[in-house]
């Protein structure tokens, strides 16, 4: 779409910003890489940690963990990695012109089409010289 645009109304400025997640998800986030890091680290190395914690023998949700190490790390990697993404995406897309709202994801609950976008910023632009290019 960026492209679209930069060609349909030359010298104006397309800029692409990620809209930030409510801070509660921001914060579970940062959280989730330790996470993996600590699971990886007592897969590896429980046997040494866990009479450092004060634990004479291991728990027996560790034999398990233990026993199928790469299943556990590749999917504490993965599913870490899943739930990383979610808590930072917002499903955001709005579209500015002029300090405008011009069309809103969250409010219509949809992508719009090219012709639609570019139909709504051109309405936005009074130049003549956009309305051109626009190929209206």
């Amino acid at each position: 779409m960026k492209k679209m645009l930069e060609t349909s109304f030359p010298g104006i400025d397309v800029i692409l910003l990620n809209h930030p997640p409510a801070l509660p998800k921001r914060l579970l986030s940062k959280v989730v890489p330790a996470v993996q890091i600590g699971v990886i680290g007592i897969v590896m190395a429980g046997e040494q940690i866990f009479p450092r914690l004060g634990f004479m023998t291991p728990p027996p949700w560790y034999y398990q963990l233990r026993a199928n190490r790469f299943g556990t790390i590749a999917s504490t990697w993965l599913l870490g990695n899943m739930v990383q993404s979610y808590l930072q995406s917002t499903g955001a897309f709005e579209v500015y012109c002029n300090d405008d709202l011009i069309f809103s994801k969250l409010k219509e609950h949809r992508f719009p089409g090219e012709l639609e976008l570019r139909d709504l910023i051109s309405s936005k632009l009074p130049s003549s010289k956009f309305m051109d290019n626009a190929g209206l």
